[in-house]
């Protein structure tokens, strides 16, 4: 089987396919503020990330979100719940945690199954 890398640099890819499903990095926006509006950016991110390599939210398998301020779980939820595909939710897990800049309010990580 074939490994697709997206993205890729010294350190991480941003996307790997392998075996019929890609796996995201860590997704984050710093270049916006407040946990609403990185929420927003950083799911504009995995969409675009999940099409280049052939999957879509409505294709998502799992979602592993991490708040730097777990305070924050409403309002994320609010972005959250606009976004999905609520006919094929993912099997999801919320922490908060340390990121890894203090400008940081979330970082999503998913999994998706791809077309094909």
């Amino acid at each position: 089987m074939s490994i697709e890398r997206y993205e890729p640099n010294q350190r991480m890819s941003q996307a790997v396919v392998h075996g019929g499903v890609v796996h995201l990095a860590g997704q984050v926006a710093a270049e916006v503020q407040g946990v609403s509006a990185q929420t927003e950016a950083v799911l504009a991110k995995i969409d675009r990330l999940l099409a280049e390599a052939g999957s879509s939210k409505s294709q998502l398998l799992s979602a592993l979100i991490v708040l730097a301020d777990i305070a924050d779980f409403d309002a994320m939820n609010a972005v959250w719940e606009a976004w999905i595909d609520r006919a094929n939710p993912p099997a999801r897990a919320t922490i908060g945690a340390a990121l890894a800049l203090p400008e940081f309010r979330v970082e999503i990580i998913v999994t998706a199954a791809v077309a094909g």
